[in-house]
Parts: structure tokens; sequence; C-alpha cells
């Protein structure tokens, strides 16, 4: 009942909104409200139908209504006998939806979003492939329907065709493949559906689904970022601004943040802590500059684009200890060409130190 309230408020709401500002869409041929463009707005409306169905056949109510319940709250009595099977569906649906509208709950885990988001873009190779499954099935149970046989699994085209999609899906048992062992003929025609059913299509569907995967995946991830965003940003006008404000003060941004142990950094950020071994920088990754903080003062120029001496330096450390690196690999493999295959790496680094030091002397 909370769930048929909500969904009946949140419809009507929007359904006034649109034909108020007359924002219409053509689906499936029907003029409906624009907001039903989304799959899981449809769902939900879908929903809220079932929900209404089974508030109309509740046995319970039809019981306490007619007068022939003897316990309170009885669910079977002649009065509901009849609609006990139909709100059974109606109840089989609704709750089907209900675990379909919980997929929305993927967007806390980026990754598990971005696998929800394949699927549904997957999802239309299945579709072709069930249609092309429901081709064979048909053309197959009206050609064996035409042969001169009494089998009675495929006596007519429907008990044909399910018979088909039995085999197709794996469900014919192997005591009905040993009766058709009686009419070669049929056993034939089933064969032939085997090997166009299940070892074409099944492989070509294995295939599609694997492209399609390695297609879309690395779009998905970024679509699942952007669907999360969205979700917050809907979210947010439900927020209320008195616990929007304290959320704000827990995260503290008027402080500052330390950039590591005593070395105080900027305010404005959320501080998250990591070992040590975890990310190791043997580089200063923040630049620093000496000077006036003051907004009207202009920055220092920058020299990123120009090689200043420390980075000379490092950079003839770094061939020098490649250099070694690779001398000494070559000494434990053993073999006099290795050895002599490392004098360029030396004369070359030498050559890179030299022309290093030319440099720094002369600038």
């Amino acid at each position: 009942i909370c769930s048929l309230g909500h969904g009946l408020i949140h419809h009507s709401k929007m359904m006034m909104r649109c034909c108020r500002a007359r924002e219409f869409r053509r689906i499936a041929g029907l003029q409906l409200p624009s907001y039903l463009r989304d799959w899981k707005e449809i769902a939900s409306l879908s929903l809220v139908l079932f929900l209404v169905m089974m508030l109309i056949l509740e046995p319970i109510l039809h019981c306490m209504a007619s007068g022939q319940g003897t316990v309170l709250f009885e669910e079977r009595c002649q009065a509901s006998e009849q609609l006990i099977f139909a709100y059974s569906v109606m109840s089989t649906a609704a709750m089907l939806l209900y675990f379909v509208l919980l997929t929305d709950l993927s967007v806390i885990s980026t990754r598990v979003s971005a696998y929800v988001l394949v699927c549904g873009k997957v999802l239309e190779e299945v579709w072709l492939f069930l249609f092309g499954l429901t081709f064979f099935v048909l053309a197959f149970a009206c050609a064996i329907c035409s042969l001169e046989q009494k089998s009675d699994d495929f006596r007519n085209i429907p008990m044909s065709g399910l018979n088909l999609y039995k085999v197709a899906f794996g469900m014919f048992s192997g005591q009905s493949f040993d009766l058709l062992g009686e009419y070669p003929v049929v056993l034939f025609g089933t064969l032939v559906y085997v090997v166009t059913s299940l070892v074409f299509l099944t492989n070509l569907l294995i295939a599609q689904l694997n492209c399609a995967y390695q297609a879309c995946y690395q779009d998905m991830l970024g679509f699942a970022r952007l669907s999360r965003g969205r979700i917050v940003a809907e979210t947010m006008h439900a927020v209320p601004k008195a616990r929007w404000f304290r959320f704000v003060e827990t995260l503290r941004l008027d402080e500052r943040v330390e950039f590591g142990e005593g070395d105080i950094g900027l305010a404005g950020g959320v501080q998250i802590f990591e070992p040590s071994s975890l990310n190791i920088t043997t580089v200063d990754q923040i630049r620093r500059f000496g000077g006036t903080t003051s907004p009207s003062a202009q920055w220092p120029e920058d020299n990123a684009g120009q090689d200043d001496e420390e980075d000379r330096f490092d950079r003839m450390t770094k061939n020098i200890e490649r250099a070694m690196k690779r001398s000494s690999g070559g000494k434990r493999k053993g073999g006099s060409s290795m050895a002599g295959s490392s004098s360029p790496l030396g004369s070359s680094s030498a050559q890179d130190s030299s022309d290093g030091a030319v440099s720094v002397k002369s600038k």
C-alpha cells in the first residue's frame, strides 16, 4: 500500500506537469507524456498499475466484504476462490518489476553500474538471436508438419514449435529423442534444426556478444559515472537545506589540509590517508613559489618548458643507472659479446654526462 501511494502521487504529479506544458511524445504509436521516455518510468508506472489490480483482486478484501471468512484476514473463501490465480499473476509481475527497479542501486559501484549498462547494450544482440531462432522454429515446424508422420510430439504446428523450442533450450528429453527413431525423416529434420540453431546461431550469438562487449565496455565506464552524477543531481532537490548544511559542515572544507606531515596545504579539500608505501614518489609533485600571495601580484614565470640543472642531472643519473643495469644483466648471462655490447652504452652515457657537464658550465 505504501508503494502504491508513493507511485500514484509521483505519476500524478508528472502527468499533470506534462499536460500543463503540453509535453507529449509518441511512444509505440501512442501520444504519451514525455517523462515516459525513460524505461524506468515506464516500469514504475506498470508497477503502479499492477498494484492497483492487486488491490482490486485482493482475496482478503473479498472475503471480508462477503462475510464468509471464518477468521480475520482469511484469504481463501468461496468469494475469492476464482480470483486467487489472477491475483497471483499480478503479484508475480509486480515482484519482478520491483527487482528490475532495484537496478538503480548499481550506481553505488561504478564497476557494477558499467556492467548493468553493458547488459542493456548487448541485449539487442540477444533479441536478434531470439528473432532468428523463432524464424528457424517456425520454418522447421511447418516443414515437419508437412511430412506424413504420426509422431505425437509433432502432430501440429504449435506442438512442433513448442518441442523445437525445447530442443533449442535443452528441455527435450532423451526418451523423446529415442521415440523419434521410429520416424527417420522427422529425426533427420530435427537434427538439421539442431545444427542450424544450436551450432550456428548459438556460436554467432557468442561472437556478437564478445564483440559488442569489447566495443562498448570502455565507454560504459564513462556513462556509469554520468549516470551516478545524474542521480545525485536529481536527489539533491529532495534533500532539505538544513540537512545539506549539516553535511557540508562535517566535511570541514574551510580547514587547510596537509600535503604531508607538517606540510600545511590549501583549504577546500577532503583529506584521505593511505600507506606511505602505496605510492612512492621520489620527486616533489608540488611546485612552490616564494613571494607575496596577493592576487594583484604576478605569478613567477613558468620555466617548465626549459630544462633546469636539476632535471638534467636527474636525467643523466637515470641514464647511468639504466646503463649499469644493462651491463650487469649482460654479465650475469655471460659471454664476451654481451660484455662488449655494454661498452657503447657506457660510452653513450659518458657522452651524455660530458654533454650535461658542458651545458651546466656554459650556463
